[in-house]
């Protein structure tokens, strides 16, 4: 069925609960998972470039900090389940391009992610990564709710 599924995760509650689903998933049709991780890029004007500088030192630390959690969850959870699993973080502006073109580069046959069921204006004003792999991506995309 499928072979090897990319499985995003930006660690929220819906997240954690669709990594640990598509795990499973991917245990029963016997295929191998990356879970990735997007860290968008530190963005701010100021004037004053060593609080620039400071700023986005923090920011990139824990960034890749809380990045390597969420992957170390997902770790476990494979392993845990004997399934195959890399993990990949990535920074990207564009998160769900970073998606994309990780399931291309990977050879993924399949994206398994979340939604977050927005709604009206919060959908239009902070859009959905998941709508924007659903609507771009060739590979075939599960959606969890």
């Amino acid at each position: 069925m499928y072979n090897h599924i990319l499985i995003p995760t930006d660690g929220s509650p819906l997240s954690i609960v669709a990594m640990e689903k598509s795990i499973d998933f991917a245990r029963e049709t016997g295929a191998k998972v990356t879970v990735i991780t997007i860290v968008e890029p530190f963005h701010v004007f100021s004037s004053d470039a060593d609080q620039i500088s400071k700023m986005r030192a923090d920011h990139e630390r824990l960034g890749r900090e809380r990045a390597a959690d969420y992957l170390t969850v997902a770790e476990l959870k494979a392993k845990a389940l004997g399934v195959p699993c890399e993990t990949l973080q990535v920074e990207n502006d564009q998160p769900y391009q970073a998606i994309i073109d990780a399931a291309v580069q990977r050879g993924c046959d399949l994206i398994a992610m979340a939604s977050h069921g927005r709604r009206g204006l919060d959908a239009i004003i902070l859009g959905s990564q998941t709508l924007k792999v659903l609507t771009h991506s060739k590979v075939p995309v599960l959606v969890y709710r």
